[in-house]
């Protein structure tokens, strides 16, 4: 790996790691290519994943999936701005960004306000440009 490589990786580190400290309700944030493979990643401390390994891979691969399926409805009815998968254990976030997308996991008691206020920040924050 490169130097601007290392950089890219750490600058995407620290920007999941602020997505993070958003709320004490975020489980999970990621950072994840068009075709699901994590580029960053940060698991809050002490939370246990739900997802092993194998499932945590499958499940983002089918975030891609739906995203770019979605794409193809943008002329009809617009841009996706976020999706809210709930869950019976947890609240499942997915925001588009140029090249790829947001994965975020929240406790199944996130207020749908809460929520609102974390995809506003991340779209704002978030620098689409740092995806690979």
């Amino acid at each position: 790996m490169n130097g601007a490589d290392e950089e890219k990786l750490q600058k995407n580190r620290k920007l999941c790691r602020q997505f993070l400290e958003l709320s004490p309700k975020i489980r999970y944030v990621g950072l994840m290519n068009n075709f699901g493979r994590t580029i960053s990643g940060q698991l809050r401390k002490g939370v246990i994943p739900l997802f092993s390994p194998d499932e945590a891979r499958d499940e983002n691969f089918l975030e891609a999936t739906r995203n770019q399926l979605r794409k193809k409805f943008e002329k009809a009815i617009g841009k996706t701005r976020f999706t809210i998968t709930e869950n019976e254990k947890v609240k499942i976030v997915t925001i588009p960004i140029t090249r790829g997308f947001f994965y975020i996991t929240l406790e199944k008691d996130a207020e749908n306000q809460e929520i609102l206020k974390i995809v506003e920040s991340i779209k704002m924050h978030g620098d689409p440009s740092m995806s690979n």
